[in-house]
């Protein structure tokens, strides 16, 4: 029988591995993200990689090599036309805003009817503003002092020079992914074989098949994410455009980033709404070239509303029990709870990364701690 001594000396051990494996981990991390992210495109283009595989040219398949590239090229590619799309938005309802600043004029009569009965109701409920208060006036003095252009501009050199230092990190990060992405993509196999070459021996196969059932569920979790995205972002573009009459760009814009911003559990849809409806309204009633800007104001406002709540019914009732329940075998109440603990350990990064790391030590438990009871009644053998 094992005395006490030595199985105290034994778990010693072991907790010092595991602080030193953390430590190495915490010194390296920013290595360990390059990596993490890398194995997250390599689990996206795997369906692609496997699709592209079986075309045949004159009976014959291209090299991995070839269409790990080609993959590459198409997930690298579908984000830039995401960035694209979004980054004109932006910079239009700068423009716009800038203008309006200069000329400190609206130019839609229905947006400046509801500003007069605004400023008559906030006359009338606050009488010691004065008769001649105006509420956009103020908002424009409010943004002129508090957004000083000689501050701006005396701080310019710095400003560039920061903005330098953050794209040479984002460039070395992208090729670092992308460099590192294409052999996850080309072999399938590889990051199962680096992490089982740490692993003891009795262990091996039991962790080979963990890592590919943990490979596979989260390749449809990811997939099945970036399909909500685009579905939530073409259900807001056909609104705004054919419904609320926006223009053809700024709906498309805008339709990304809410689309985007859904990625976020049950915050980011809220969040979505809110910011595309402002975006919505500002490029609307600023932009002369705008369809359809002689509505009212109001109507406007509700058809805008209507468009996000009624795509946000579709995601909740369809999109999202189809991702979340099905992809990674959990139930709703599950994910519901999963959701609510990382968002207050971790806020709203932590309710992004809470579904994919839930899914990593769901699969871990259920492989090697079988025998407890309450993940036995947690997950049950399929």
């Amino acid at each position: 029988m094992e005395r006490s001594t030595d199985k105290l000396a034994r778990y010693t051990i072991y907790a010092l591995a595991v602080a030193a494996v953390c430590a190495v981990c915490w010194y390296f991390r920013s290595t360990l993200i390059y990596i993490i992210a890398a194995a997250v495109v390599s689990l996206i283009g795997a369906p692609l990689m496997r699709l592209l595989r079986k075309l045949r040219i004159r009976g014959k398949s291209a090299p991995d090599g070839l269409l790990a590239v080609l993959t590459l090229l198409i997930i690298v590619g579908g984000m830039l036309a995401i960035v694209t799309e979004i980054v004109p938005v932006i910079y239009g309802i700068v423009q716009n805003i800038s203008t309006n600043l200069q000329t400190a004029s609206v130019s839609s009569s229905s947006f400046s009817g509801t500003l007069i009965k605004v400023n008559r109701w906030v006359i009338s409920t606050f009488p010691e503003l004065g008769r001649d208060f105006r509420i956009e006036t103020a908002a424009i003095d409010f943004i002129r002092r508090e957004f000083n252009l000689s501050s701006v501009t005396s701080s310019l050199s710095a400003v560039v020079g920061s903005v330098a230092s953050v794209l040479g990190k984002l460039a070395i990060g992208l090729f670092s992914i992308v460099f590192i992405g294409f052999f996850f993509v080309r072999d399938e196999t590889l990051f199962r074989r680096i992490v089982c070459a740490v692993v003891p021996d009795r262990y091996e196969e039991k962790a080979m098949k963990t890592i590919a059932d943990i490979e596979h569920l989260l390749s449809r979790y990811f997939v099945g994410l970036i399909i909500e995205v685009l579905g939530v972002a073409l259900l807001n573009f056909l609104g705004l455009w054919l419904v609320s009459r926006l223009d053809l760009s700024a709906a498309l814009g805008i339709a990304f980033m809410t689309g985007i911003l859904n990625v976020i559990p049950y915050v980011g849809p809220w969040l979505g709404a809110a910011i595309g409806t402002v975006l919505a309204i500002v490029l609307k009633y600023s932009s002369v070239a705008v369809v359809g800007g002689s509505l009212n104001f109001m109507v406007v406002l509700l058809m805008i509303l209507g468009v996000f709540l009624v795509t946000q019914l579709v995601d909740n009732f369809f999109f999202q029990p189809i991702i979340y329940s099905r992809s990674i075998k959990s139930s709703p109440l599950e994910i519901f709870i999963v959701l609510l603990m990382a968002g207050h350990l971790g806020g709203i990064l932590g309710m992004v990364a809470a579904i994919p790391a839930y899914t990593v030590l769901r699969v871990i438990a259920g492989t090697f701690f079988r025998d407890v009871k309450a993940i036995r009644r947690l997950i049950p053998e399929e």
